[in-house]
């Protein structure tokens, strides 16, 4: 991956996804470090500049953010990392190489804090699975959160899935605080912290993806009466509710 990433144009660091079935190009001679909701690259992009012989992708939904973690990039001309505009989950089940990733972090996610609203959260048995399975077996997820009741339920879940192991989570000095992080603390929030190892499993397929019925856009667009979409389906679905995120 990091000889495509030299390149100063605007959105050089940018990933485009033409193939939404198709994994991205990734170099597995090298290490791999994800961020799923990087924001504007303040911690992925330190973590680049001090590990240049490793490789760094980030995840981010708002195209603002990607375009600041892009000119990120460039003004510090990293050539180890790039971002990509997609949801986490799709990205995990489609487009990663399998057992590559040394280290996950997710710091900050949404809790959506309405239980009406507790089935968008990212950590559940899908995602746990698509993670398992792209991390190497002895590979990190670094989670961090100031949502006591969403970091207790994602503690629980890991618990209760053999294919993870409970370590001590990374220091948190200030160097490596978020965007989000920095705000919270500046609040006197508390942070909760805490990381897994994958373990051996049973390594079968991902079963493909589907959209229920309540995910669907409600305006312009037909519902479908499969309810096992392939990944080009899925994709475009993704790509729709980034756009309405736009408008």
């Amino acid at each position: 991956m990091h000889r495509e990433l030299i390149g100063e144009a605007p959105g050089a660091h940018i990933i485009r996804v033409t193939d939404p079935c198709k994994p991205l190009e990734i170099d597995l001679s090298r290490p791999l470090e994800i961020e799923v909701g990087c924001g504007k690259g303040q911690f992925l992009t330190r973590r680049a500049a001090e590990n240049p012989d490793c490789d760094f992708l980030g995840i981010e939904r708002m195209l603002e953010r990607v375009r600041l973690f892009d000119g990120k990039c460039r003004r510090a001309n990293l050539s180890n990392a790039k971002v990509l505009r997609l949801e986490a989950l799709y990205t995990f089940h489609y487009l990663l190489p399998a057992h590559h990733a040394r280290t996950v972090y997710v710091f900050f996610p949404d809790p959506w804090p309405k239980k009406k609203h507790h089935s968008h959260r990212l950590f559940g048995p899908l995602f746990r699975t698509a993670l398992w399975k792209r991390l190497e077996i002895g590979g990190k997820l670094e989670f961090a959160t100031d949502h006591k009741e969403y970091f207790d339920e994602v503690c629980e879940g890991f618990a209760t899935d053999a294919r993870y192991e409970r370590v001590d989570p990374m220091p948190r000095p200030k160097e490596v605080w978020t965007e989000f992080e920095t705000m919270f603390r500046e609040q006197g929030l508390p942070i909760y912290s805490a990381a897994w190892k994958s373990l051996p499993g049973d390594d079968a397929p991902l079963a493909p993806l589907t959209i229920p019925p309540e995910a669907e856009p409600r305006e312009g667009i037909v519902r479908r009466t499969s309810n096992t979409p392939g990944c080009n389906e899925i994709f475009m679905q993704s790509q729709r509710i980034l756009a309405a995120e736009d408008a």
